[in-house]
């Protein structure tokens, strides 16, 4: 099985996110774009303690911070989904998103729509801060109706019952995990994360 973690937004907590699901499954791991640095990829594999998962690399690797179809244009190339396959593995593949849902590719094609090429679950990872009730909303309603498979959801930053009551509400969704504001993000703080992960799964 592959699933798509994706987000509400930049810097929402999907890097994390996936290390803890990679943990928790014995997954692989992929980025298919990466634009700046420092790589996801080395991220997630300083936060592994299992040896099994494997992380595979990017599809396109690109220079600038910056929306992958910007980043793209400023390395002179253009980013084609036909390009992108899936890394074979005997395992579980976690494959992270760039940015939000309808973060663009190039002009055609939007990140999300990779994880419909790869016929993946969706995770919504959810940072909650003032005003992410109504972009969470707009992310599954999207993903709703364009009759995506999702997984559920992750809630990430200091808890907030009231937001997470209403989102929970009227997505339907599942909250596999809540994360909680770390001062520091360890192998420790994963595998953590990891087993409560498990027992939500």
């Amino acid at each position: 099985m592959n699933y798509f973690v994706t987000a509400i937004g930049t810097d929402s907590g999907k890097t994390v996110f996936s290390a803890i699901l990679c943990e928790a499954l014995h997954a692989d791991y992929w980025k298919p774009v990466q634009a700046g640095m420092p790589r996801d990829s080395d991220t997630v594999r300083s936060l592994l303690s299992k040896s099994i998962s494997k992380i595979h690399d990017e599809t396109y690797l690109l220079r600038t911070p910056a929306s992958p179809h910007a980043a793209a244009q400023r390395d002179g190339i253009s980013i084609q989904i036909e390009k992108f396959v899936v890394p074979p593995t005997n395992n579980d593949l976690v494959i992270e998103g760039a940015g939000g849902c309808l973060v663009p590719l190039n002009e055609r094609d939007f990140v999300i729509d990779l994880a419909k090429k790869f016929r993946s679950q969706i995770i919504l990872v959810s940072n909650l801060y003032l005003g992410s009730i109504n972009h969470t909303l707009l992310s599954a309603d999207y993903l709703r109706k364009n009759k995506f498979d999702v997984k559920g959801i992750v809630f990430n930053g200091e808890s907030n019952p009231e937001s997470e009551e209403i989102i929970l509400k009227h997505t339907g969704f599942k909250c596999l995990l809540q994360m909680e504001e770390e001062e520091e993000v360890t192998k420790e703080v994963v595998t953590k994360y990891a087993e409560q992960l498990r027992k939500n799964w």
